[in-house]
């Protein structure tokens, strides 16, 4: 049965999967080989060297794409060595519009590596059209988006930006992280590029760190399989193993999330020690019906400032809880809890976090798939 036949729950097991050849194995096979044995020159089995490719790597990057309902994926050692791939498709001279609230290391690698390669980035709020299509410029060449936003959970309209640059020589990228192919699609709102840190959502269980793109277009597709295999980010069989295990669950997953999440954000909205909760599923959020048009439901992802909003009000909130683990990343099966300005977003300039909200009080959480009574129990006592 093709992939365009089945529904998301069905792809996410059987997407781009085929049985192994050699023994009919039902699980993807582990290649862990670094070469392959070759008849004649230049005359193999399809694979030469797992740089360029693996067969484990292969059937990660064919399910990539059918989640995604792209043509062509692409796995990466890490989220950020997947933007870098896309960066690359630029050239001195060129400009890069971003979201103005985005992940730290994003803006990172944008800033501090590649503006020193001769590319511009101008940072602006993408929840109004206007205000994009006011800071696009004759130079620009690539839209780069996060949404929801990390920390923030703004909301941008994809296909909204997707007609703003249609017939110009611009690229939109979209990191589609936060919310997973569960929640939404961009290629299917007229993104060209998708982004995913596939240690997040895709791998769901914190134990690998991988990154991958999808793409429809031929030709876009074969200049990032080149910058791929030249510059050689690549992930090992063992993680996309991890990864493409991961995703079989994925669905079920998501489900669970967003539920305790949907529990979760009204907790804290009730809350009276709790300033502000930022969490697109809210119907008075500022881009809600952006979100209920191209999401399928609103995630797990959750930032809050508490009154006292200090980072010392945030520091004691953060050392008492119990259940929720304090650490980097999100979208694991477990619970975590961050704090932008001093771990995820510690490299954005404290000026530029404070006028974009990312303030010392913010605590981000990432709400797992435990029993939310036990979850929220635990923010309860931490905050009182």
């Amino acid at each position: 049965m093709k992939n365009k036949t089945l529904h998301f729950n069905s792809i996410t097991i059987h997407g781009g999967q085929t049985l192994d050849p050699a023994y009919g194995a039902v699980m993807t096979p582990i290649y862990q080989t670094s070469t392959y044995a070759q008849k004649s020159p230049g005359v193999h089995q399809g694979f030469e060297y797992s740089r360029s490719a693996n067969p484990t790597r292969s059937a990660l990057e064919s399910s990539l794409a059918a989640l995604e309902n792209g043509s062509y994926g692409l796995a990466f050692a890490s989220g950020l060595a997947a933007i870098d791939a896309v960066l690359k498709l630029l050239k001195p001279g060129d400009h890069i519009l971003a979201s103005h609230d985005l992940y730290g290391g994003s803006y990172r690698l944008f800033v501090q590596m590649f503006e020193s390669f001769g590319l511009s980035f101008s940072f602006v709020d993408m929840q109004e059209l206007a205000v994009v299509k006011k800071a696009i410029t004759a130079e620009t060449r690539l839209i780069w988006l996060e949404t929801p936003t990390n920390p923030l959970m703004t909301i941008v309209d994809i296909k909204g930006v997707a007609a703003l640059i249609e017939g110009l020589d611009i690229l939109l990228a979209v990191d589609n992280t936060f919310a997973s192919p569960y929640l939404q699609q961009p290629l299917n709102l007229g993104a060209h590029i998708v982004m995913h840190s596939a240690t997040k959502y895709l791998g769901g269980h914190s134990d690998v760190v991988v990154g991958a793109l999808v793409v429809k277009e031929k030709h876009l597709a074969k200049r990032l399989l080149f910058i791929q295999n030249a510059s050689g980010a690549i992930c090992g069989p063992m993680d996309s193993f991890l990864v493409l295990r991961g995703i079989k669950t994925l669905h079920l997953r998501m489900q669970r999330h967003c539920e305790n999440g949907r529990e979760m954000a009204y907790f804290l909205k009730r809350h009276t020690e709790i300033e502000k909760v930022y969490w697109p599923g809210f119907e008075d959020h500022p881009n809600f019906a952006v979100a209920k048009a191209q999401m399928k439901d609103f995630g797990g992802m959750i930032s809050f400032v508490p009154k006292d909003n200090s980072l010392a009000g945030a520091k004691k909130i953060l050392e008492k809880l119990q259940l929720f683990t304090l650490a980097e990343s999100l979208g694991g099966v477990e619970s975590l809890a961050g704090h932008p300005a001093s771990m995820t977003h510690a490299s954005i300039p404290k000026e530029i976090r404070d006028v974009n909200g990312v303030v010392d009080g913010l605590i981000r959480l990432s709400v797992g798939i435990e029993d939310v009574r036990d979850l929220i129990s635990d923010i309860e006592q931490a905050l009182k």
